[in-house]
């Protein structure tokens, strides 16, 4: 990519309340391979308890506005307000960019005409990658971020890795802030409906920690669980769709359980352990469900 074909690029990181792995996403955003004066970096605070602006005045790339509603896509449609790029890149305080992220991206984004954006892939790492822990193994297993199979079954991108342009925004607008979870599925279908073409680009990559507790995990499932029925609602959720998900929902992860067992990389007890989890992820997402249903509202994405 030569100087003259360098668009500016402006990067968009919702966050709350997570200083500690911010400042690791923005030590490597500091560090890209695209040149400096192409690109910036807004991080939008949304509502933290923490001392955001301390963690991002470290940054010469970065700055820092708030968003005091909440939910990711709201913070998300703040930093596109604001932003400068004729590119958008999307990433999560809890991601790690590699070094030639930037430049990936756009690289990607350009040579494919009519392109409407760019999914990179998200890379799961642990702990202790020797002895990952049962609810790793889980997330790595069932709920990680296959952006290639979103891509191609789903016609979308997550947003912890995601390029456009913002000509493509200003046609099919800004993400759905009612929604606390599944607003980066509704946005990216638009685009897909709009007929721009999408792309999924291995060598665009970030890592992303697996969840590594009982609590990150179940606050993950909460908050997918209520993004799925916000969705539902507004296409219009009926009784008996809502029976076939609790169904679903309830009902023994006898498949998941066999191709547990059949794994030869897990002893015994950790195929236990990771079962369990599994279990566990049904039963909360299924109660959840009926929360929501009888009332109860999603929460932050």
């Amino acid at each position: 990519m030569n100087h003259l074909s360098r668009p500016f690029v402006s990067v968009i990181i919702p966050v709350f309340n997570d200083a500690v792995r911010l400042k690791t996403c923005l030590e490597a955003l500091e560090n890209q391979t695209y040149p400096k004066s192409f690109y910036q970096v807004i991080v939008v605070d949304n509502d933290s308890d923490e001392d955001i602006n301390g963690v991002v005045s470290q940054f010469s790339q970065a700055f820092t506005t708030r968003e005091s509603r909440p939910g990711s896509y709201a913070a998300r449609n703040k930093g596109i307000s604001i932003a400068k790029g004729e590119v958008i890149a999307f990433t999560d305080a809890d991601c790690i960019p590699a070094s030639d992220w930037i430049e990936k991206g756009v690289e990607n984004l350009l040579r494919v005409p009519n392109c409407g954006l760019v999914a990179g892939k998200v890379e799961l790492f642990f702990k202790n990658p020797s002895q990952p822990s049962a609810v790793e193994l889980y997330d790595a297993i069932r709920m990680g971020i296959p952006q290639k199979r979103y891509i191609e079954e789903s016609r979308y991108g997550a947003t912890a890795n995601l390029f456009t342009f913002s000509s493509v925004i200003n046609k099919v607008g800004y993400f759905d802030d009612t929604l606390k979870s599944s607003g980066d599925s509704n946005w990216g279908q638009r685009v897909f409906d709009a007929g721009y073409k999408q792309i999924y680009a291995e060598d665009t990559c970030v890592a992303h920690p697996a969840r590594d507790s009982l609590k990150q995990l179940y606050k993950k499932v909460i908050r997918i669980t209520g993004g799925h029925q916000d969705v539902r609602r507004k296409k219009g959720y009926s009784l008996k769709n809502f029976a076939r998900d609790i169904v679903k929902d309830f009902a023994p992860p006898i498949e998941f359980t066999l191709s547990i067992f059949v794994d030869k990389n897990l002893n015994t007890s950790k195929k236990i352990k990771v079962v369990f989890v599994r279990l566990l992820v049904k039963y909360v997402s299924g109660w959840e469900r009926i929360r929501l249903q009888i009332g109860g509202r999603s929460t932050r994405g």
